[in-house]
């Protein structure tokens, strides 16, 4: 493989984020203030109500380099 190979495929390698416990962070488990502010709104509002806290949450398990 030549070097610009390398260098290019070096590039694209994606970092994962670790848990406390060296495991892979799931989505599920990401941003957890957010979420849980998202997912009270939801529940006492509807989800029309909490657009604002949805697109944070979303911004913030983007942050984290997960894709939406």
């Amino acid at each position: 493989m030549s070097s610009s190979t390398q260098n290019m495929s070096s590039q694209h390698v994606k970092k994962v984020l670790l848990d406390d416990q060296d495991k892979p962070l799931k989505p599920c488990c990401a941003c957890p203030e957010t979420r849980l502010k998202r997912d009270q709104c939801i529940l006492m509002h509807g989800e029309e109500m909490c657009a604002d806290l949805i697109m944070e949450h979303k911004e913030c398990l983007r942050k984290l380099g997960f894709t939406m």
